[in-house]
Formats: structure tokens, C-alpha cells, sequence
């Protein structure tokens, strides 16, 4: 049916063009003029100018009174030092507080990634080590599915006179949704972050093209739930103050990073994870297995004991743990490079629901605070398992709370009915000094951060993608009289 067949072949020539023509030629310009002419001044004047000479003066010593001047210190210091004890131990100014503005809390920024469309949330913040530069990450924490979402982590520089408020200054995208972040605590163009596939990364502000300094990857290592939290932790055997990385996912593993610039990778060093079996009994479950995952949510390291840390969970218990607790290993099923062993060494009375902010005390050792979805605000003790104070705004759930840095009876929450709230503890005060409407379209507030270096600063962000600046009066930035001494007691009486 089919047989080859040779043709001849066809050949068609050329004949638009057959003949190349050249030309050369020459050009020159005229003869160039040239013409110098020199000038110089030729008069000059000197001045002199001096003051006329003056008598010496001579020194007259005063006459000494010393013993006079003894005696009546002598006789005016007990009334002097009793009105000075008298006055340090009356309470007649315990509370007032010199407003020195009414707005003592006012926007002064409102950022926004607009190529988003509003699509996407803000899921963390972060301020650099100079406090002029925020960082946000934005994806979405209501996921039923794998994350198909393109995500972006977006910098502001607040002190450039050209900020742009709808356009970030960096844009960095990313192919999932980008859970949380963290600014270098030293250097100011690196942030870790975590992503909803598990993935940690560090970021180089400074570089022009290929901003990821390093990754985690996704694998045997990596968490295989969304990462919660990222934090820069100092490594104690480095001599040149070298920081690692520790993230928390839903996973429930608690993962500690070596970062290799050279080879752009995260080397896991050690790991911990949570299960069942640090739960309180009454939340022990028959049929669950002792070593099953608890997934993590939130972190906060003590700020003087820096191998102490606080861990809030999906099932409302919060835990103390340690970087030196030999707990029990992870189970068979768990696979990883380096043996995974439980950190809990005490375990706080549970939140109503999953916890998702705590926050340890920069001014007192044994003091943190939580927040959760059963709305309420948590102050504890580290060496209680009942919260100390019990705060119940009634305005949803509150995604997230943090201590001020300056004041140590000073404490922000975000709700999910997309208020700010500011509370002032001194003298138990637990309702609100300032109720802001901070998010757009009251969406929900999911996220805030003080800013450590600028103490009049704080920021926000919401449901919608949008970054608030707020400017703190002075009233909420300076210490008041006794306020360390007021924390310390309401701790302390907890444990007495």
C-alpha cells in the first residue's frame, strides 16, 4: 500500500540581488582657533588687629564659714530626712497621671500592598534593629485546602521622604501563603520567616537580585504543618555572637537552624516536640496515643533566663519548657536527622480553646501574658499554674498580646472585631485606657508590635492587608513612679 519514493530535487535561484556596490568617503574640518589669556591680581593688604593689655586682678578668698555651715546641716538634716521618708512612703499621687494630650494614641501611617487587592491578610509584623523599618507578611490563616495563594512579605522604610503607602519598599513574593516573621535582632536587611508549606527562609534585604540567603526546604526536617512562629536565637557556644533560628509549626516540632550563607541551606541542630502526654489529665483523651503531636502556635523566650521559654498550643494548654529538658523521645512515626524529645517541664492551666499569642515580661522574670480564642487575657506566673489575672474585654477573639517595653504595667491586644486595646495594669486597673477601631472595614486585627527602638511607636495589621502606624503619647512610654514594684507584687502575692 505504501512504497518510498526519490524525486528530483527543485532548486530556485536568487536574482533580487546579484551585484554589491561600495562607496568610501572622506570628511575634515576646517583649521581649529585657539586663544589663551591669563590674569592675575597683583595688590594685596595686611591687617592686624590686638586687645590692649590688661591689669591682672588679684584672688580674694572668701571667708571660711565651714563650722557654721556644719552646724546647720547638722541641725536641719532628721527634719529634712524624715520629710523625704514620709514622702517616699505616701500613696497621695498613686494613679494620677499628666496627660500631656488628650489623642494620646493617634494613626500617623496607613500602609498597604495594594497589588494584593486586599485579598490577602496580614499574618505578622516585624520592626529592624533601628526601628525605621517595618516588615509585614501576608497570607491567609482560614485555609480549608493546600494553599494556591501568591504571597508576598512587603518592607517600609517610615524615615524616607518619598514612602509610598500603597507599594512596599522590598516586595518579595512567594508561591504559599507566608505564616510569620522575624527581623535579625543585630542586622537590620535579614528576616527568617515560615510559610504554610512548613518552609523556613532568611532573607537579605541588601542583595539586589536573589534576595533568600537561606532555606530549610521542604523534607524529612522541615515541619509538615504551617510554620507559626520564627525566632532569632543567640547560639551560647558561638564566640562572635552568632545567632541560629528556632520555628514552631502545627507539627508540633519546636526546630532549632544553623544557617550556611555559603551554601544557602538552614541545617537543623536540634529539635523538640510537643505531645499528648504533657497534657493535663483532664484533657487526656482514652485511645490517644501518649506521643501524639500537639500543635504549637506561639512562642516567647524569658528575657533573663534565655533557656527558658513559654509555648501556647491548639489545645489551649500552655507550656514551659526548656532548651536543656531530656523529655521523652518522639515517636517511631516521627522521622528527622536529629532525635526529637519533649521540652515541657511544667504545664499551665489550659485556655478555653486554642492560644494564640503569649508574651513574656521584659521587667519581671516570672511574668507572661496569653491570649486566646476564648477571649480572655492571661496574666500568669512562672511558678503557677493558675493565672494570676483574668482579662475579659469582651471583643472577640484576641489574635495576639504584647507587653510594652517601657512600661511594665503596659500591655496591647488585637481583637477580631478589629479594635486595639491598650491596658494599663497599675493599681488593677483591668478595663481599657484607649479602645481604637483599627482595621479596615472592621475586619479582624490579627496581628501588633511595639516598636523596641522608637518607644512612641506601634504597630497593626488586619484582615484586609492593611499596616497601621500608631504614635503613643507619653503618658503610655514613661515609667511611672513604683510601676516595677507594683508588677513584682502582684506576682509574688500569687506564690506566697
Amino acid at each position: 500500500m505504501f512504497a518510498d519514493e526519490v524525486l528530483e530535487p527543485v532548486e530556485l535561484k536568487s536574482y533580487w540581488k546579484k551585484e554589491r556596490s561600495l562607496a568610501e568617503t572622506g570628511i575634515q574640518t576646517g583649521n581649529l582657533r585657539t586663544q589663551e589669556v591669563g590674569c592675575q591680581s597683583i595688590k594685596t593688604f595686611d591687617e592686624e588687629t590686638q586687645t590692649e593689655n590688661e591689669n591682672e586682678g588679684f584672688l580674694r578668698l572668701a571667708e571660711d564659714n565651714s563650722r557654721h555651715l556644719a552646724e546647720f546641716l547638722a541641725r536641719v538634716e532628721p527634719m529634712i530626712v524624715k520629710t523625704l521618708v514620709k514622702n517616699l512612703r505616701s500613696h497621695a499621687f498613686d494613679g494620677y497621671v499628666q496627660h500631656h494630650d488628650e489623642a494620646s494614641v493617634t494613626c500617623i501611617h496607613t500602609l498597604t500592598h495594594s497589588a494584593l487587592e486586599e485579598q490577602l491578610q496580614v499574618t505578622g509584623l516585624s520592626w529592624n534593629a533601628t526601628g525605621s523599618v517595618i516588615a509585614a507578611t501576608f497570607g491567609r490563616f482560614d485555609h480549608e485546602d493546600w494553599c494556591t495563594h501568591k504571597a508576598a512579605l512587603g518592607t517600609w522604610n517610615l524615615d524616607r521622604r518619598t514612602l509610598d503607602h500603597n507599594k512596599p519598599d522590598t516586595s518579595i513574593e512567594s508561591s504559599s501563603c507566608l505564616m510569620c516573621l522575624q527581623f535579625h535582632p543585630v542586622n537590620p536587611a535579614w528576616i527568617a520567616g515560615g510559610s504554610f508549606n512548613g518552609e523556613v527562609l532568611v532573607w537579605d534585604l541588601s542583595r539586589e537580585d536573589d534576595l533568600v540567603l537561606a532555606t530549610s526546604g521542604i523534607g524529612d526536617d522541615a515541619h509538615r504543618e504551617p510554620v507559626a512562629k520564627v525566632q532569632w536565637l543567640l547560639d551560647p557556644d558561638s564566640k562572635t555572637k552568632r545567632y541560629n533560628i528556632i520555628s514552631i509549626g502545627g507539627d508540633g516540632k519546636i526546630l532549632i537552624w544553623s544557617m550556611n550563607k555559603k551554601k544557602q541551606k538552614l541545617k537543623l541542630i536540634e529539635g523538640f516536640v510537643l505531645m499528648a502526654q504533657s497534657l493535663p489529665r483532664s484533657m487526656k483523651v482514652r485511645g490517644v496515643r501518649s506521643d501524639k503531636e500537639v500543635g504549637a502556635t506561639c512562642i516567647s523566650f524569658n528575657q533573663e533566663d534565655k533557656d527558658t521559654f513559654v509555648v501556647g498550643s491548639e489545645s489551649g494548654c500552655i507550656f514551659k519548657c526548656s532548651l536543656h529538658a531530656k523529655g521523652n523521645p518522639a515517636g517511631s512515626h516521627v522521622i528527622s536527622s536529629v532525635p526529637l524529645h519533649s521540652p515541657v517541664t511544667f504545664t499551665f492551666n489550659p485556655h478555653h480553646g486554642p492560644v494564640y499569642s503569649v508574651d513574656c515580661s521584659p521587667f519581671h522574670r516570672l511574668a507572661f501574658v496569653s491570649s486566646g480564642m476564648d477571649q480572655c487575657i492571661r496574666l500568669y506566673s512562672m511558678l503557677q499554674d493558675r493565672p494570676v489575672v483574668t482579662i475579659e474585654p469582651g471583643d472577640g477573639y484576641l489574635h495576639s498580646v504584647q507587653w510594652s517595653p517601657f512600661r511594665p504595667s503596659v500591655l496591647a491586644t488585637a481583637s477580631a472585631n478589629g479594635s486595639l486595646l491598650i491596658y494599663e495594669l497599675l493599681h488593677g486597673q483591668l478595663v481599657p485606657v484607649h479602645k481604637l477601631e483599627a482595621s479596615t472595614k472592621k475586619s479582624s486585627l490579627f496581628t501588633l508590635k511595639f516598636n523596641s527602638q522608637q518607644r512612641n511607636l506601634l504597630s497593626t495589621g488586619d484582615g484586609l492587608g492593611y499596616i497601621k502606624i500608631w504614635k503613643l503619647g507619653e503618658n503610655l512610654t514613661t515609667l511611672m513612679p513604683r510601676e516595677n514594684e507594683y508588677l513584682g507584687n502582684v506576682i509574688n502575692a500569687s506564690t506566697d
